[in-house]
């Protein structure tokens, strides 16, 4: 008798929890139950949502389709064509992009854009993992660390903690292939650590007027002022003509300790999103090649990054005994960030320059043109191969035929 009545009680509730229309009346339910029974909350939940006897046989109501097929081939083509982005900077870049995307990628409807507009990072991750394919190079550099100024040059370890652009870590990235003999190109590459902002000149050879050269191109193209920079102890910074260059600019100059990789993180990230992912690992050596590096580093890359490429930012360190969280802010283009560094002041010039070339530039055709200079770049380098396969295979004349069957002769 006890146990039917304890079931037809726990039926009630069952009921009245089923039934309820608002999370209030649940939870007052949820409440009742848990100081009748004596259940601990979590348990109590597990029962009142447990399908009753009378329910035993039947299919329990599945979840509707949240992102249809359509959702997500077009999500797919937009990762594509934003050079595979992870989650939430593809979250990010989505509604810059696919306002360019409605004429482009078939079935975008504006119901297909209320999906991706609403799906998450999880879920993006879940949903492309089965197209992801992981390219793992590990990337052996070229430099040789300096010895000269080193201790006029100070250390600068740790976190940055910064709280406006200028601040920026540099590199050099070799495009040597698999030899190091001979001259070949480097890339000199500059990130903001506030912003995010990235800058990169094609250079051949790593001496130091090239360098210096270089890093003035860049501090002019910078659409703010260029107050510090930070290197590696690589030769082709610690030197003469970088230290006289950053007083003369009233630049503040240090440098990492000796082999400490995680002194220049952000400019190392850079380095494989802006350069390796773009070139990879081939060899540039000829004056035609670095021009037209510098051509693709100077127009179209450089939008591409800092106008349509949304990238997250370290907010705080966490630790919890030997947990350690880490908080990143919402996925933003480094323009974006610049523009929130001056809310509430007018914008300068270069800002609005570039904010109003973005509202003109479609990125499928920035990508598109991308592509057909890195073609250009690559019909470049294999010239001179395919050149030199072609005399190697070419017929001979008559008069070479004769000179060789003489030598022949001469040899016996």
């Amino acid at each position: 008798m006890a146990g039917e009545r304890l079931e037809k009680a726990f039926s009630a509730y069952h009921m009245r929890y089923a039934v309820a229309k608002s999370r209030a009346e649940r939870t007052r339910v949820l409440n009742e139950f848990c100081k009748t029974g004596h259940y601990h909350r979590k348990y109590a939940i597990h029962l009142l949502n447990r399908p009753d006897d009378s329910e035993e046989g039947k299919s329990r109501r599945r979840r509707g389709v949240t992102y249809s097929p359509m959702a997500l081939r077009v999500l797919e083509g937009i990762w594509k064509a934003a050079g595979y982005p992870w989650s939430e900077r593809l979250k990010g870049l989505l509604p810059l992009w696919l306002p360019w995307a409605r004429g482009r990628l078939p079935g975008l409807t504006p119901d297909v854009e209320r999906q991706l507009l609403a799906i998450s990072a999880r879920q993006i991750d879940r949903r492309l993992r089965q197209k992801k394919r992981s390219l793992k190079r590990r990337l052996y550099g070229r430099t040789k660390p300096g010895t000269l100024l080193r201790r006029e040059i100070p250390v600068k370890a740790g976190a940055w903690d910064v709280a406006e652009p200028g601040s920026a870590e540099i590199d050099l990235v070799s495009h040597s292939g698999p030899s190091a003999t001979g001259q070949f190109g480097h890339t000199l590459n500059l990130t903001d650590i506030f912003l995010g902002w990235c800058e990169s000149r094609a250079v051949l050879g790593a001496g130091q007027d090239g360098v210096v050269a270089a890093l003035e191109a860049m501090r002019r193209s910078l659409p703010f002022p260029l107050r510090a920079v930070d290197s590696d102890n690589g030769s082709e910074f610690i030197n003469h003509h970088l230290v006289d260059y950053c007083r003369w600019r009233k630049i503040a100059f240090t440098r990492s300790r000796p082999y400490k990789k995680d002194d220049n993180a952000h400019i190392e990230q850079k380095n494989w999103t802006h350069v390796r992912k773009v070139f990879g690992w081939e060899r540039y050596d000829t004056p035609e090649i670095i021009a037209a590096m510098n051509d693709l580093y100077k127009n179209e890359l450089r939008l591409m990054m800092n106008l349509f490429q949304p990238s997250v930012k370290l907010i705080e360190r966490v630790r919890v005994g030997s947990r350690l969280t880490r908080r990143y802010d919402k996925a933003r283009t480094p323009l974006d960030r610049l523009v929130a560094f001056y809310k509430g002041q007018p914008l300068p010039e270069a800002v609005r320059a570039l904010l109003a070339q973005r509202q003109e530039i479609n990125p499928f055709e920035l990508t598109e043109t991308i592509d057909r200079k890195l073609d250009r770049i690559e019909r470049l380098r294999c010239a001179p191969l395919i050149s030199r396969c072609e005399r190697r295979a070419a017929p001979l004349s008559p008069q070479r035929g004769h000179q060789l069957l003489e030598t022949t002769h001469v040899l016996r």
